[in-house]
């Protein structure tokens, strides 16, 4: 079986974590890209979720590398200040990763 892994910020690690996911924090955007290539290469890992800040800051090798593969997926988290967002963006997001069209309520 895959894990679910977040690379998220200290702020938001902790719900994620409540939440059961393996989580990885990253001070910022720097450290963000130290940690996300090894991750790739990881055999035990299925998705991946990224704070959207962290992924619009990856070079643009590693997206086009990160595009191509089929396994782990990277989703972003998206910021908190998103409009447009909500239930939709998220929906979209899933069903890109799993497949499904999973419905989110609150």
């Amino acid at each position: 079986m895959y894990k679910f892994m977040v690379v998220t910020d200290p702020d938001t690690a902790a719900g994620f974590r409540l939440a059961g996911a393996e989580v990885i924090e990253a001070a910022d955007t720097q450290e963000a890209r130290k940690i996300i290539p090894p991750l790739l290469h990881r055999d035990d890992t299925g998705i991946i979720a990224v704070n959207e800040d962290f992924i619009q800051a990856l070079d643009e090798k590693l997206m086009n590398r990160i595009e191509r593969t089929y396994r782990p997926i990277i989703i972003p988290i998206p910021k908190r200040a998103r409009t447009g967002g909500g239930p939709g963006y998220l929906e979209n997001l899933l069903r890109r990763a799993v497949g499904y069209n999973i419905v989110v309520r609150r």
